[in-house]
């Protein structure tokens, strides 16, 4: 594995509110060359998954919900918004765990994590939610052959957060890519003592994610991050489905 000497990371300032139909490709591009940033071949694009949802439409008002006995049965017991619960549920390939008022699911991706990936915050009015997009690699493809169209090279991640096992706090991870390989292995080099690597694999594109989050943040208003030195390899059928672990080798779910 080749590593960088050294990374550049920026945000994109300027992206307008994105709505249904949003071409994300075209309004990052122009942010990016009006901020004086514009994006170069070889660059990799992370994208927040909340822009993408919005621009596919991927928002629900909350009036429209129709919430279930159990939802409103589970909202009432820990101080929930029903319709947010149904949401939830509808959005689980299978609920994992049930603590107290925190619902752990499986979404029809394969990701485990907190409430579906269902969130209200940054939905662009009061009274709605935002959820996943259907299918963050196709997205991530959309995005990528966008730019392509323009003359750039650029691999594109698309990012979420999400907690982690064992540890406090959250990190943003890759959960859509497009045009690079997610994975690095070791498996079968040799360390400088003659070690040989069997089970070392990093997932970049979550340690790409997570980088990018640092000039990206919540309430920034600044949805897209460009890395900038790192040397991927290309990959056209790059999918993240290939991280998700299957259940015979999760310990943990």
């Amino acid at each position: 594995m080749s590593v960088a000497d050294e990374l550049r990371i920026f945000g994109i300032p300027g992206i307008p509110e994105i709505v249904p139909g949003t071409d994300l490709a075209a309004v990052i591009f122009e942010a990016a060359r009006r901020a004086d940033r514009p994006l170069c071949s070889g660059d990799i694009l992370v994208v927040t998954s909340k822009v993408v949802s919005k621009a596919e439409g991927r928002i629900v008002d909350l009036d429209t919900v129709e919430p279930s006995p159990f939802a409103r049965q589970y909202a009432e017991a820990w101080d929930k918004d029903p319709r947010v619960v149904e949401l939830v549920l509808r959005e689980a390939k299978r609920v994992v765990r049930q603590v107290g008022p925190v619902l752990i699911t499986e979404t029809r991706h394969g990701f485990v994590c907190a409430n579906s990936g269902v969130d209200q915050s940054s939905a662009g009015a009061a009274g709605r939610a935002v959820l996943l997009p259907l299918d963050p690699d196709a997205s991530a493809r959309r995005i990528r052959e966008g730019l392509r169209e323009r003359g750039l090279d650029v691999a594109v991640i698309i990012s979420d957060t999400f907690g982690r096992p064992w540890r406090e706090a959250q990190t943003d991870v890759a959960i859509g890519i497009a045009g690079m390989q997610p994975v690095v292995s070791y498996i079968g080099q040799k360390d400088p003592h003659g070690h040989e690597f069997r089970v070392q694999a990093l997932c970049v594109a979550d340690e790409l994610a997570g980088a990018a989050e640092l000039v990206k943040g919540n309430i920034s208003r600044v949805p897209a991050a460009v890395i900038r030195g790192f040397p991927w390899t290309p990959d056209e059928t790059a999918t993240m489905r290939s991280i998700v672990r299957d259940p015979e080798r999760d310990l943990f779910r």
